[in-house]
């Protein structure tokens, strides 16, 4: 014999009081969710979450006063264990997208049917996401445009003799034998080091050489050599 079912405690946020009467209605028309609140701001929402830590925030993408999408973001930087769902009139490629990075775990038109939106929150409510597989296809695609597109500024920022550096340092020399090599001081290449280290937005040598063989530099700027 199964035990009860467990209810899901639900946080409506929207800033149109008939949308949050008509959500909360068609979702405690299933006896396994109870909406436990409401919030009619971005502000309200993360405050809400907060004092009442619902399994699920149902949050309107557009609310005056703030994003709903940076509410998203902090609710769940909080760590209170909540899920969130988006919810917009509209699809939106800009607002999926800002959505799945904020954490949300799904993202809804407001004209679902009744169904779907329960089976929604059920869904999400178990861990389980509301991604479509196209919609996560495009959004992958995009991180990766954006990630090669960081790169190339990144790799564009160093100058020639930051790259003859990060070379040998990719080799493992040390910053002594770098400036032998490319007739240098050691403080010019210990600066040099910091610099690509700040452009790169790394954290240290290791990285740094990790970065330059991932993007070929390896085979780039041969040092300088006396004759």
């Amino acid at each position: 014999m199964s035990g009860p079912t467990r209810t899901v405690r639900l946080l409506i946020a929207d800033d149109h009081e008939m949308v949050r009467l008509g959500l909360r209605s068609i979702l405690e028309s299933d006896p396994r969710i109870r909406v436990v609140g409401e919030a009619a701001s971005p502000q309200d929402a993360v405050y809400q979450a907060a004092l009442l830590r619902p399994d699920v925030v149902l949050l309107d993408v557009r609310m005056p006063g703030g994003s709903g999408i940076d509410a998203c973001r902090e609710i769940l930087g909080r760590n209170l264990g909540s899920k969130v769902i988006m919810l917009t009139s509209f699809a939106d490629e800009d607002a999926v997208y800002e959505s799945i990075m904020a954490g949300a775990s799904g993202y809804l038109l407001k004209e679902i049917n009744k169904t779907a939106l329960i089976n929604a929150v059920m869904a999400v409510s178990e861990g389980r996401s509301l991604l479509d597989p196209e919609v996560t296809r495009k959004v992958l695609e995009r991180i990766r445009k954006m990630a090669a597109s960081t790169d190339e500024v990144a790799r564009a920022a160093l100058s020639d003799q930051e790259k003859r550096v990060l070379r040998l340092a990719a080799q493992g020399k040390t910053n002594k034998q770098i400036a032998a090599d490319l007739f240098l001081s050691d403080k010019t290449v210990k600066h040099h080091i910091s610099n690509i280290l700040s452009k790169l937005n790394l954290s240290s040598r290791a990285q740094a050489a990790v970065w330059a063989t991932q993007h070929g530099l390896l085979d780039e700027f041969p040092e300088r050599k006396a004759s």
